[in-house]
């Protein structure tokens, strides 16, 4: 990816499929922060995993099990969560959903 533009139209960036049921794309960055939008099919998950970025998430609509450091509780539309450095994270989408993720740096590997 090019250079990033500091402003985000909806339909400006492309998706990309991560896992089954589950999209995203990045919106904007800059070396030491990222915003992505990422979108659920009903009963998809994010795969558990853990990265050395700061992140915390925004559900704009939906209901999501999310898990963080092996303790759950579900998070619906309005609700946040935030995760520390190197903690085992994921989400389930109990209902189709749309979450916007925020990480500090960024994330070099969704470029």
């Amino acid at each position: 990816m090019a250079i990033n533009d500091p402003f985000f139209a909806s339909g400006d960036r492309d998706w990309t499929d991560t896992d089954p049921g589950v999209k995203r794309r990045i919106m904007v960055w800059r070396e030491d922060m990222m915003m992505v939008e990422v979108t659920f099919e009903k009963g998809a998950s994010g795969t558990p995993h853990a990265h050395h970025h700061v992140q915390s998430t925004y559900v704009v609509e939906g209901a999501f099990e999310v898990t963080i450091d092996g303790v759950t509780q579900v998070v619906e539309k309005g609700g946040a969560f935030l995760v520390a450095p190197n903690l085992v994270h994921g989400v389930k989408a109990l209902a189709a959903g749309h979450l916007i993720d925020a990480f500090s740096p960024m994330r070099e590997d969704f470029l």
